[in-house]
């Protein structure tokens, strides 16, 4: 990392468990199976609060943001750390803050990518079960408890999508970005799959099954660009905005 950055911490905490005590907040709140819930929730509602404020007050006035979205399990050695790197790089030199989860994989190449192009780099990160540190390419990164606030702060601050190859938490931020737009919840914005051959199996199902049995629309699915192509993904998710280095 560049000398020229100085780190601070900020109303962090570092929690460390011994073995087996490995529960997060998240799974706490969703645990039915015991506890007197008139005198834990509540304090977990008041919790929650801050988790929003704290996300609201860091990234009010962010500016027009993309966020990509990725596997934590892709390695240095992966076409799409490098693809993602790049992407990272593209988005930052048109003015554009890159959002990430904070984690490794893709989350690290996006974060790199801008930062080292001197763009403003962003993680959300989120507590697990398993230790995640945040990466080292960050201008500003929140560690959150809770899923749905994290979520929130990926689709109020982004004004565009890059999906790169990734698992199950990667689907459940496509598919949350996904319903949104297509229910009018939130302004539509551009969705990009990156990696053509990765997602043709599930762009062929969404057609052939849901589609076909009409629980979506044709246009839910012909509507969501997918390519291979690092300056067409950058240019699908900033065009609609604008180049903002020429915003005087």
């Amino acid at each position: 990392m560049s000398k020229d950055y100085l780190t601070r911490a900020q109303s962090g905490v570092i929690r460390r468990s011994r073995a087996g005590e490995t529960t997060t907040a998240d799974q706490r709140l969703l645990d039915t199976s015991g506890g007197d819930w008139r005198s834990q929730d509540p304090w977990r509602a008041m919790r929650i609060q801050s988790e929003f404020v704290e996300g609201f007050e860091n990234l009010a006035g962010l500016g027009p943001a993309v966020s990509v979205f990725g596997s934590a399990r892709t390695t240095v050695t992966d076409p799409d750390y490098r693809s993602a790197y790049h992407i990272g790089q593209g988005l930052a030199a048109k003015g554009f803050t890159v959002i990430t989860g904070g984690g490794p994989g893709v989350m690290e190449a996006a974060n790199k990518g801008a930062f080292e192009a001197g763009g403003t780099s962003i993680g959300l990160g989120i507590e697990l079960p398993f230790e995640q540190s945040l990466n080292e390419y960050l201008t500003l990164g929140i560690q959150f408890r809770y899923f749905f606030a994290r979520k929130t702060m990926f689709l109020k601050y982004s004004q565009g999508f890059v999906v790169m190859p990734g698992g199950f938490g990667t689907f459940d931020e496509l598919f949350e970005a996904l319903v949104l737009a297509q229910t009018g919840k939130v302004t539509r914005f551009p969705i990009v799959l990156f990696g053509t051959d990765y997602w043709a199996g599930l762009l062929t199902w969404l057609r052939d099954s849901v589609e076909h049995r009409h629980f979506i629309a044709a246009a839910d699915v012909d509507t969501i660009p997918v390519t291979d192509d690092i300056d067409e993904a950058v240019d699908i998710v900033t065009r609609h905005v604008g180049d903002v280095t020429n915003q005087g």
